[in-house]
């Protein structure tokens, strides 16, 4: 079994390999493939043609609803993993916790369909 200083040592050399890792990357990158500044890069298009509309018109404030219901929904599947794997040292008092969670999650998303968030707009 590793000590605590033996794992935070772990965690600083893979911290420091994965930084190494994206600094080499892109270092590579922009010693391959230098960027040419050209002017239709600038032009915003729709595949492959000139788009008529200004850019902020292309997304809608109407899709928030639909961001933070995946956020809450995500943020619910990021806390039953490891809730699932203390369940049985645990016991019932997790399944309660749980069922009050996902009850206050549902409440949440009742709402968001009572106020029109899920249907077509």
């Amino acid at each position: 079994m590793m000590s605590v200083l033996e794992q935070y040592a772990l965690l600083l050399s893979l911290v420091l390999g994965i930084a190494a890792t994206v600094l080499a990357l892109y270092g590579l990158a922009r010693a391959i493939g230098p960027t040419r500044s050209e002017p239709g890069k600038d032009v915003p298009a729709s595949s492959g043609a000139l788009s008529r509309d200004p850019v902020w018109g292309r997304y809608h404030a109407r899709y928030y609803g639909y961001a933070l219901l995946f956020l809450a929904f995500d943020m619910e599947m990021a806390f039953m993993y490891p809730w699932a794997v203390v369940y049985r040292e645990v016991g019932l008092v997790a399944l309660y916790d749980m069922g009050v969670f996902l009850a206050i999650l549902f409440l949440g998303l009742l709402y968001g369909w009572s106020q029109g968030a899920l249907g077509r707009q």
